[in-house]
């Protein structure tokens, strides 16, 4: 049997707001834009290709709103993994993210954590000599 990670839903306040921050800042890429009998199908991945992603869900309601920005809590609620960390750290900065730590460099790896526009932290990450995660490396 194999399983594959489809999307990780975070809740938003507006669709295209969500959209343009996700896609403009952090260079996501749309896979599905549609609605379908009254709900909008709004999935982005981080790469052109990449079928892993994440969906943008605009919360509903007073108990939806209050999550919006702290779904995972005060922890991260993504962790993105980067070939090309000074990059991807400069476009970050280009659109005014937040950066609320690092950038931090171990022998395991570099990283930094900043914000989404609804203040979600997400964790950049860039391993050394690879180009993709080590599934053994506990982060």
């Amino acid at each position: 049997m194999k399983n594959t990670l489809g999307r990780v839903v975070i809740l938003v306040r507006d669709y295209d707001e969500a959209g343009r921050f996700y896609t403009a800042a952090l260079g996501f890429h749309k896979l599905y834009d549609a609605t379908l009998n009254g709900q909008r199908y709004l999935h982005l991945a981080p790469s052109p290709g990449e079928l892993t992603g994440i969906w943008l869900l605009q919360a509903v309601g007073p108990e939806q709103d209050a999550l919006v920005g702290r779904q995972a809590g005060e922890q991260p609620l993504l962790v993105l993994y980067t070939d090309s960390f000074n990059a991807y750290h400069q476009q970050l900065e280009d659109h005014g993210v937040t950066i609320s730590q690092g950038p931090v460099i171990t022998p395991d790896a570099t990283f930094l954590h900043f914000q989404d526009l609804y203040g979600n932290e997400i964790v950049q990450v860039q391993l050394p000599d690879t180009t993709t995660p080590d599934p053994t490396l506990n982060n």
